[in-house]
């Protein structure tokens, strides 16, 4: 694994993408989307999501833990361009020596007892791991193909934005800062028009990553008899996972899972059944009948709905995290009740809520829409997601009392604590309030805050971002700024408050005149 010393900033740059004009926002533990309906924010998350799932098969991981299989369609394909590299017999015995090195100075400080330094690459390897790096370049196609899914969209050239522009421009830029190198970047310029997406890396000369003590080496069976296809196999494998280290480093937490929470979630989860019995039956009858033309899922949709599915599964439902003391909260606190999953023969899944108290489950159709709401979240929390993942989640508060608004906005305090990522879109002023005294509680010293609720999830400023989409009228698109904390008003300032007071200022206005006409 990459050691943990270096502080590493991603930082997304997008222009002229879907309704989005220009943007640039930097992810962090807690990332907030908010601005007006129809200005852009589920179409930057949903690319956030699309670039994990590229970044992280590229690294050799599934798209999702516990999805099936089957919904890999990514595949590794890190192995792909790196079997294509045209590698040197001078390279080759740098790789093998280098392993060599390590092995024996591991080897030598587990006899004496000790623990090894974490070591750097050498310069020979660093270049060769470099030139693997850039290798990502290859695999426009692979990319493009996994944004459109995500999409639902049939040709890359719909992500453009419509009728302004010629192509649509992303990039993904990582600074990396050490003891040894200052700003060092990687960065991943990714750029779409109509002929398709196309990648250009900029990876620094010098690999500026360490490989920590109890990272695995799968190479060390390597011998210096191996001879041929074997050695050069083996260098291969030797290189993949140096790569995967390396890339670790360059695209930050985009290389770990993201799991995708759509805003109709809870619909998906009471006619998830009905759904698939509809195309099962329409399956068995397609002889007897012309086929419909059936609509497209966008693949965050499609996910989701694989990810409720395999939740059916003994293997997925038994991997519950040994901590899901997040989980817990969201349904001690705000639900009063707990969620469960219910298999069937064929391991297909229905879902239940237990209120507090009760002796039988509910299905969980027939619960309030607060508690359908929240279940998936509770579901994930406890299943499916771990530390270092990103869980995007749209809309959380919807169905929601504001009271419960606020709650939850703790809930997703306490999923950063843990080490979840966390991304959301809102409309919710509560939301914004609440992340703004926890963030201004953080200036407290500890001992000083007793007597605040969610006294022990304060938050630190660098965690949390809120970004603000504006609609702008003269260029006819969307524009992206953060909003800073307002320390005076105790809110991160997205322009709700503008719409209460109008109201309020309305309502004074037609007092006023019911006044007036009382006199005449």
């Amino acid at each position: 694994m990459i050691a943990a010393s270096e502080k590493k900033t991603i930082k997304l740059e997008v222009s002229d993408f879907g309704p989005i004009s220009a943007a640039e926002i930097e992810l962090r533990p807690l990332t907030v989307f908010v601005g007006p309906s129809n200005t852009g924010k589920s179409y930057l998350a949903v690319l956030i999501y699309a670039l994990h799932q590229f970044f992280g098969a590229y690294k050799g991981i599934a798209r999702n833990r516990g999805m099936p299989e089957r919904l890999n369609s990514l595949g590794l394909p890190l192995a792909t361009p790196i079997a294509q590299m045209n590698l040197s017999e001078s390279d080759v015995d740098d790789l093998y020596e280098w392993a060599a090195t390590e092995r024996l100075r591991i080897e030598s400080a587990a006899r004496s007892g000790k623990t090894p330094p974490d070591s750097d690459l050498s310069s020979e390897v660093s270049d060769i791991v470099r030139r693997a790096v850039m290798e990502v370049e290859t695999l426009s196609e692979v990319l493009q193909n996994e944004i459109i899914r995500c999409f639902g969209f049939d040709t890359p050239v719909k992500l453009v934005r419509h009728l302004t522009a010629d192509f649509a421009e992303w990039s993904m830029r990582t600074v990396v800062a050490n003891e040894l190198v200052r700003n060092e970047a990687y960065r991943y310029e990714i750029g779409v028009d109509r002929n398709g997406a196309c990648i250009l890396p900029t990876v620094p000369d010098f690999m500026p990553f360490t490989i920590a003590e109890n990272f695995a080496f799968p190479w060390f069976s390597l011998s210096p008899e191996d001879i041929g296809d074997r050695r050069d196999r083996n260098a291969r494998v030797h290189l993949a996972v140096l790569a995967s280290a390396a890339l670790s480093g360059s695209v930050g937490p985009l290389g770990h899972p993201a799991h995708y929470l759509p805003a109709d979630r809870a619909g998906v989860m009471h006619a998830h059944q009905v759904a698939v019995r509809g195309l099962i039956a329409g399956a068995s009858r397609v002889a007897l009948r012309p086929a419909p033309s059936m609509p497209v899922l966008s693949g965050v949709l499609g996910d989701f709905l694989d990810q409720l599915i395999a939740l059916g599964s003994a293997p997925i439902f038994e991997d519950r995290r040994e901590d899901d003391t997040v989980a817990c909260l969201l349904e001690m606190g705000l639900m009063n009740g707990s969620v469960g999953v219910e298999r069937s023969e064929i391991d297909y899944p229905s879902f239940v809520y237990r209120p507090i108290g009760w002796d039988h489950d509910l299905p969980l159709m027939n619960a309030s829409s607060m508690v359908s709401e929240l279940s998936p979240v509770v579901l994930y929390l406890r299943h499916v997601v771990q530390p270092g993942d990103t869980l995007i989640i749209e809309e959380p508060e919807s169905h929601l009392h504001p009271a419960m608004q606020v709650e939850f906005t703790r809930v997703l305090a306490a999923a950063v604590k843990a080490g979840i990522r966390i991304i959301i879109t809102t409309h919710s002023e509560w939301v914004l309030e609440e992340l703004a005294n926890l963030v201004l509680m953080s200036e407290l010293p500890v001992e000083q805050r007793h007597g605040f609720e969610g006294a022990d999830l304060a938050l630190n400023p660098d965690d949390v971002g809120a970004w603000l989409f504006e609609p702008d009228a003269e260029i006819g698109g969307t524009v992206i700024k953060e909003i800073p904390l307002d320390k005076e008003m105790g809110n991160f300032p997205s322009g709700f408050g503008l719409v209460t007071t109008d109201l309020y200022n309305r309502y004074t206005r037609i007092a006023n005149r019911i006044e007036m006409l009382k006199e005449e």
